[in-house]
């Protein structure tokens, strides 16, 4: 069956990229998949924000940025309580095609939360941020979306999700920073004038 198929092909998928570790990349995959070392980006964004927007209009964009978390989280935790895929790291056939195990922990992966929270951080602050239109942030593009790249795939090196868990993870994420992007800016535009509240 195609079904079958799919998941045959995500398996050799996630397991290609996952053979691809050392000691040294092991470290550089660990360090990127943990949320802590996100806050410090965060903290800079928000102040870019707030320098580039006008206070005003940073309310509204940090708003936009915790609804975003908030809904990528809820929808990857309903995602995974619903179709209930266990982890690589929880699935003995992976295990026994040889996984490189660096993490376990939780039962579920289908999908990323890791993946749909990079992606939609990284649409939704882009969507925001060109509302300064004195900027192009090309530079600001190419370094939020390699970092959101970098985090999802660090999930596969690490052994806790399947390359279909980041990808359809990324598309959520995008998605819903995407939408909650544009809302922020409609309403920005709308009612808030630029220049005003600086």
């Amino acid at each position: 069956m195609i079904i079958d198929e799919l998941i045959r092909l995500d398996q050799d998928i996630t397991l290609a990229i996952n053979g691809l570790h050392s000691p040294v990349s092991d470290q550089i995959w660990t360090f990127f998949t943990h949320t802590q070392v996100w806050f410090p980006m965060y903290a800079i964004v928000l102040g870019c924000c707030f320098w580039r927007l006008g206070w005003k209009r940073a309310l509204v964009a940090t708003v936009a940025l915790v609804l975003m978390v908030v809904c990528c989280d809820q929808t990857a935790n309903l995602f995974k309580d619903g179709v209930q895929r266990l982890r690589p790291c929880n699935t003995q056939e992976m295990i026994d095609r040889g996984l490189h195990i660096i993490h376990q922990g939780g039962t579920y992966g289908f999908f990323s939360g890791h993946a749909a929270n990079s992606f939609g951080f990284a649409c939704c602050s882009y969507v925001l941020l060109r509302m300064d239109r004195r900027l192009r942030y090309r530079g600001y593009a190419a370094w939020i979306f390699t970092w959101a790249i970098l985090v999802s795939l660090s999930r596969v090196f690490v052994s806790m999700h399947y390359f279909g868990d980041i990808l359809c993870g990324a598309i959520a994420g995008s998605v819903i920073g995407l939408a909650l992007g544009f809302a922020a800016r409609y309403i920005c535009r709308r009612w808030l004038p630029e220049g005003y509240g600086r």
